[in-house]
């Protein structure tokens, strides 16, 4: 439901546990960030994808080396509950980010949904067992290897169904190392350097 008439931030949001539900109501400016950041990400995936056929020669030095780069295409799942601070933004940002990459021509085509939908439901379901109301970096670590694992699964039976085990448990490391770093820390980052632009004005900190 959008609620443009809601206070600022929800008040009723808080990163302690044991306080009042927070604010569900989606706002207008909730949508519009979280469009925001899916459509920007969805051109970083695109250009991406061309980054990520460059850095196969990273197999070179290990075979499933080039994954410790894999998280880039994860940080909506993230960023954007981080802001809003609302239920279903994490599968929404990732779904509009899959979205536009696919429609700017993503060399994995239609599967680019399915792969945006897995990684933002994994992150979401984190958000959804703290009921929205705990944000501290912990949360944030969880939810970004919830979404490693979910697109390392996915990539198991659809990409890597011939790799031998012992690959496939190093690849889910190397995911979740890469998802800490580039979508909890870079999540945080990206949050705090948007907070102090002025540009999260109205929304919880």
């Amino acid at each position: 439901m959008i609620d443009s008439n809601s206070a600022a931030g929800g008040a009723a949001a808080t990163t302690g546990a044991g306080a009042a539900l927070p604010d569900t109501a989606w706002r207008t400016r909730d949508i519009v960030v979280a469009a925001v950041v899916g459509v920007a990400f969805g051109v970083v995936f695109w250009i991406w994808g061309f980054a990520w056929s460059a850095t196969e020669p990273l197999n070179n030095v290990f075979p499933v080396f080039r994954d410790s780069l894999y998280a880039v295409w994860l940080i909506p799942a993230v960023l954007a509950p981080l802001i809003i601070r609302k239920p279903g933004a994490a599968l929404f940002a990732e779904m509009v980010a899959a979205g536009v990459s696919a429609l700017l021509g993503s060399q994995w085509g239609v599967d680019t949904l399915l792969s945006g939908f897995v990684q933002g439901a994994a992150a979401e379901l984190v958000f959804a067992f703290t009921l929205y109301r705990i944000w501290t970096p912990p949360i944030l670590a969880i939810a970004a290897i919830a979404s490693a694992a979910a697109a390392w699964a996915h990539d198991w039976v659809l990409y890597y169904s011939d790799v031998d085990l012992g690959l496939q448990v190093v690849r889910l490391v190397l995911m979740s190392v890469s998802a800490l770093v580039f979508v909890a820390g870079g999540s945080i980052l990206l949050e705090r350097s948007l907070r102090r632009a002025g540009v999260l004005e109205g929304f919880p900190a």
